[in-house]
C-alpha cells in the first residue's frame, strides 16, 4: 500500500469511528435518520477540520512567535477571524451547504445523466501517468487552484462581488486566524462555483475533501503574521506569507492607485504559477501594512469606513455594500 492510500484508509477508519460513535446517534436523536449520508460526508468534513485547528494552533502558532511581521494589538478582531476558522474548518458552513447548493448540484447531474451526460474524468486523460494516487491528486490540486486564481480576480474586478471581498481585505493585522474572513454570501458563491467543478471533473469525495484541506492550510500559512519568503527559486512555486502579504497591502497589493478594488498583484491562492502567466505577479519583499485605503482617516480628519467590529456587523455591513447604502 502506497502512502497515500495507507493515509487515506486511516482518516476513512477515524472518520467511520466518529461517524458511529458520535454523528449517527446524534442525528438519529434529531430526527435526520434520513439524511445519514449527507451526516458521514459532513464527518470527513468535520475531522478534517479538527485536524486543521490543531495545527492552526502547533505549528502554526509556533512561526507566529518565531518571526512575527508586527505586534498583535488588535486581539478582538482576531478573536472575531477565529470565529470566522471555526465556522468554516469544523464544518458548520459546509454542512449548510450540504442541503443547499450540494444537494442542487447533485441533483443536477442526476438530470444530466438521464441525457447522457457523464462527467468528465480528469485523471483519466494520460493512462498511465495519473492514474497513480498522487499525480491524480496533484493534477486536480492544480486544477481547483486556477479555478480558484480565476475566482480570486472576479472577486477583485466585478464591482458588486467586491462589496463582498472586501470584508476579507478589511482586517488590519493578519494572523494565521484570517484566511477565512469573508462574507458568508462571498463563500456561498465560491463554494457554489467549486461544487459544480467537482461534479464536471469527476474528482471523488474523499479527494476533493483533501484538496480544499490542503489549500485550506496552505491559505492559513499565507495569512500568518510570520516574516516568512520561499526565496527567488521556491517563492515562485507556492504562495509564501511574504507573497500574499503583499496581496493585502493598502494600495497597492489588491488595488491599483485611485482606482479602487481593481488592479493589484499576487492573486494566487497556492502556485504563484497563475500569477507569472497572467502578469499580475510581483515578487517584492514588502512587510507594509495592511487593510483597505477607505478604511484609513480623510484628510479632513473625517474616519474611514467601517467594516465592522463584530461578526454580524461585518456581515450585515457587506449586505449594505452591496445594496450600495454604506
Amino acid at each position: 500500500m502506497n502512502p497515500m492510500d495507507w493515509i487515506a484508509a486511516r482518516f476513512g477508519d477515524a472518520q467511520q469511528w466518529l461517524f458511529e460513535t458520535v454523528m449517527q446517534p446524534l442525528m438519529f436523536d434529531l430526527g435526520l435518520g434520513n439524511v445519514l449520508e449527507e451526516g458521514y460526508r459532513a464527518t470527513g468534513w468535520l475531522l478534517m477540520g479538527m485536524m486543521q485547528i490543531v495545527v492552526l494552533m502547533t505549528v502554526l502558532k509556533a512561526l507566529e512567535r518565531w518571526r512575527p511581521v508586527e505586534p498583535v494589538t488588535d486581539r478582538r478582531a482576531v478573536r472575531v477571524d477565529v470565529i470566522y476558522a471555526l465556522i468554516h474548518r469544523l464544518g458548520l458552513f459546509r454542512v449548510a451547504m450540504f442541503f443547499t447548493l450540494d444537494t442542487l448540484a447533485f441533483d443536477l447531474t442526476g438530470k444530466l445523466r438521464l441525457f447522457g451526460w457523464q462527467p468528465w474524468q480528469l485523471d483519466a486523460l494520460w493512462p498511465g501517468v495519473t492514474d497513480t494516487a498522487v499525480a491524480s491528486f496533484l493534477i486536480y490540486l492544480l486544477v481547483f487552484d486556477l479555478v480558484d486564481y480565476l475566482i480570486h480576480r472576479g472577486q477583485h474586478g466585478f464591482g458588486p462581488w467586491w462589496q463582498l471581498h472586501a470584508l476579507h481585505h478589511s482586517q488590519r493585522q493578519l494572523t494565521r486566524w484570517s484566511d477565512n474572513r469573508n462574507h458568508l454570501l462571498d463563500d456561498v458563491i465560491r463554494d457554489g462555483i467549486f461544487a459544480f467543478v467537482a461534479i464536471a471533473v469527476g474528482v471523488a469525495p474523499g479527494q476533493f475533501i483533501a484538496i480544499v484541506a490542503c489549500t485550506q492550510l496552505i491559505e492559513s500559512l499565507s495569512h500568518a503574521n510570520v516574516r516568512l519568503s520561499f526565496g527567488p527559486v521556491f517563492g515562485r512555486l507556492l504562495v509564501s506569507p511574504a507573497y500574499h502579504r503583499l496581496h493585502h497591502a493598502i494600495g497597492y497589493g489588491h488595488e491599483s492607485a485611485g482606482a479602487g478594488s481593481l488592479g493589484g498583484h499576487n492573486f494566487a491562492v497556492l502556485f504563484p504559477v497563475w500569477d507569472l502567466i497572467f502578469g499580475s505577479a510581483c515578487l517584492d519583499a514588502r512587510y507594509g501594512p495592511t487593510g483597505l485605503r477607505d478604511q484609513l482617516p480623510g484628510p479632513d480628519g473625517r474616519p474611514g469606513r467601517d467594516y465592522g467590529t463584530g461578526f454580524w456587523a461585518q456581515q450585515w455591513l457587506g449586505l449594505a455594500r452591496l445594496a450600495g447604502r454604506a
